[in-house]
């Protein structure tokens, strides 16, 4: 109750100030009124008056009256041009100002309207990140149609949302590295000629397809280490800096592929395409394990001085590579060439 009482009395002392600043504006407009008119009246006596007759005026004096009361009208219309101009250029500023107000405002609502509209997108990609995983994981070949759109929506998240572009990349290639592990070494090798070796299986395939035309701007090397590829379709794939040790890569399609700087020791090339494939700065040894790969696949490939090689393809005769000239971002759509022909001599 004592706070309204003293709201309430705080009102009526801003009314009683408001009221009293009008009543002193009024009163000294009027004042300023009654004076201008005074002088008009007898300021002519008030400037010359030892030169003015008071009564029976000549027409000398008229002349002298006439010409006080126009210099003093002149005057009042200069102050009263000069008042409007000031009253003018602050409305003017005035509504600068309620303009700039209203631009910020309309700035604040903008941007607060961006982040709504950005936790909603990000709240929307969270969500399908949530659904595509909890499908992927989907066991079993009935499992499969959901794998493959889980696949396919985690490649529109990454491409959507720069943010989850690693986070995506990382969980394809695991799922990658988990359904297609490298097959045992200490197996025997089936003949193919008997029996034919599938590629991989559709949703590892998709998952491959996905990775290799992804926006390239991971800062982690792509991990597909110990992956079994075999027959994979991986031409025209950006491969660049990806970690292939170890991996049966034996009858994949690698027409194109970019593999600049891959590191690719014990990788199995075993009749795989490799024609135009862009061995620049790749490394095909490691730590002494040599990647399976003949003369003839390295010769249809891009290579030079700074593709690391086995020794059986580094000291081959028909093997010449060109002097590093500067390493480049390479063409992910470089035509196809046929290889060239070793010569059996």
């Amino acid at each position: 109750m004592k706070r309204k009482i003293e709201r309430f009395t705080a009102l009526v002392i801003l009314a009683v100030v408001h009221n009293a600043k009008r009543i002193v504006v009024g009163v000294t407009i009027a004042l300023m009124i009654a004076g201008y008119a005074l002088l008009l009246w007898r300021g002519p006596w008030w400037i010359d008056g030892a030169h003015l007759r008071t009564r029976n005026l000549q027409p000398a004096d008229g002349v002298v009256v006439t010409g006080v009361r126009t210099a003093l009208v002149a005057l009042g219309a200069g102050v009263v041009a000069a008042v409007g101009l000031y009253y003018t250029h602050r409305s003017h500023r005035h509504a600068e100002q309620l303009y700039e107000h209203s631009q910020e405002q309309f700035e604040y609502a903008r941007e607060k309207d961006r982040e709504q509209a950005d936790l909603t997108r990000e709240g929307h990609v969270i969500e399908r990140y949530a659904e595509a995983i909890k499908l992927l994981s989907t066991p079993g070949d009935e499992g499969l149609m959901n794998r493959l759109a889980a696949i396919y929506s985690l490649e529109r998240i990454m491409r959507d949302s720069e943010k989850d572009h690693d986070t995506v990349v990382k969980v394809l290639a695991a799922f990658i590295r988990m359904h297609a592990p490298a097959p045992d070494p200490d197996l025997p090798r089936l003949d193919e000629s008997e029996v034919p070796m599938p590629g991989p299986k559709d949703d590892v395939q998709a998952a491959l397809s996905v990775l290799v035309r992804r926006p390239t701007r991971e800062e982690q090397p792509l991990d597909l280490s110990s992956t079994d590829l075999r027959g994979a379709d991986l031409s025209q794939g950006y491969l660049r800096n990806a970690n292939l040790t170890g991996a049966a890569l034996d009858r994949a399609d690698l027409a194109g592929a970019v593999l600049a700087f891959a590191r690719l020791a014990a990788v199995d090339f075993t009749d795989a395409d490799l024609t135009n494939a862009d061995l620049r700065g790749a490394d095909l040894v490691g730590d002494g394990l040599a990647a399976q790969m003949s003369v003839e696949q390295l010769l249809a490939t891009e290579f030079d001085a700074s593709t690391r090689l086995p020794g059986h393809l580094a000291h081959h005769p028909q093997v010449e590579p060109a002097p590093v000239a500067g390493i480049r971002l390479f063409s992910r759509n470089r035509p196809r060439t046929k290889p060239p022909q070793i010569s059996k001599a």
